[in-house]
């Protein structure tokens, strides 16, 4: 688990300068100095500090309904007696609110193949991603086909073909402009006569405001049907971490297209913004199943709401090996006092 926090905690780096890499500095001087008279009197928080955490969860994107939720669970949990443990009732009000949307991502067992759509915008790593997806189940045993249903874009089709040869996998691609509908059709055939397990879908990246193309989409999803009508068993949302809280306007357009049913949050890396997971999947009522945190193929991670959460609020100078037992600590806390609802 060390592993996987200590990628994550150097992911969210951009994001805990803006939350605080260390609280010290990110709530301020003046506020840690009242935490301590605080403390030494036993008082609660007061309004203005209240308010002060709350501005700093909503500039790391956390949201206003989410940054209340989480103020008010620190306010019943004050006083602390010091930092850590300010840190530590931090990571477990973010934990109690990610840990619903926090699944793996789960595949029929009696779908040959199992087929997982993805979609999202230009510029979000989708294609990437479905690489590194591929990667993911490969290291599982199941075999893999892809299919290049960006039609629109040649360079997507080669990226993919790229990953398809890396990765010793077989692709279906078209021509450019060709029916993608049709391709996805043809490529669930293949699947289907090869005995694949899992057949992974790369779509054009689309504005949520592109009428046709969001309706290609929905075309997709009706013409794969005709050959499995449970399909597609994933509806998965690339969703790029950079662009903070403007996702969850995305994110709704395309729940409406492609009944999606679960995200992937690329590029933790790159942005200041990490505290979107938080919003986005609260307000869509999504799982969040896999986080890119890099650009190795290992970097796509599975979404743990508890390493996040610590990774998240963990100071710079605490030790990598002390993160088993915070995140214990913060599933224990989940377990023992239920999950916060940000209203």
């Amino acid at each position: 688990m060390s592993g996987v926090f200590t990628r994550l905690k150097a992911a969210l780096t951009r994001t805990k300068q803006n939350l605080g890499d260390n609280l010290t500095e990110s709530l301020g001087e003046s506020l840690v100095g009242n935490l301590k008279k605080i403390l030494k009197s036993g008082a609660q928080l007061t309004p203005a500090q209240k308010q002060m955490l709350e501005d700093l969860l909503i500039a790391a994107d956390m949201g206003l309904a989410q940054a209340r939720a989480i103020s008010a669970s620190l306010t019943e949990d004050a006083p602390f007696e010091s930092e850590k443990d300010l840190r530590q009732a931090l990571a477990i009000a973010i934990a109690r609110i990610l840990s619903p949307y926090a699944k793996p991502l789960s595949l029929p067992r009696t779908a040959t193949p199992a087929i997982i759509l993805v979609a999202g915008v230009n510029g979000t790593g989708k294609t990437t991603s479905i690489g590194k997806l591929a990667h993911y189940y490969k290291a599982q045993g199941k075999t893999i086909l892809l299919a290049a249903c960006d039609t629109y874009r040649a360079a997507a089709a080669e990226q993919l073909q790229i990953w398809a040869r890396r990765l010793d996998v077989p692709i279906i691609v078209g021509a450019e402009q060709s029916d993608a509908a049709a391709l996805a059709y043809q490529a669930i055939e293949a699947a289907q006569a090869q005995n694949i397990d899992i057949v992974l879908i790369d779509t054009a990246g689309r504005l949520q405001n592109n009428q046709d193309l969001m309706a290609e989409l929905e075309k997709i999803c009706r013409v794969i049907q005709k050959l499995d009508d449970t399909a597609p068993h994933a509806s998965l949302l690339v969703i790029d971490a950079t662009t903070g809280q403007n996702a969850l306007t995305q994110a709704q357009a395309f729940m409406a297209a492609a009944d999606l049913t679960g995200l992937i949050i690329t590029k933790l890396d790159s942005s200041a913004r990490g505290g979107m997971i938080v919003p986005i999947a609260s307000t869509c009522q999504l799982p969040v199943h896999f986080i890119g945190v890099g650009e190795a193929v290992e970097d796509l991670q599975i979404f743990d709401a508890a390493i996040f959460a610590a990774a998240l609020t963990a100071s710079e100078s605490e030790s990598d090996s002390k993160s088993d037992n915070e995140v214990a600590v913060i599933r224990a806390a989940i377990a023992q006092t239920g999950e916060i609802e940000a209203d």
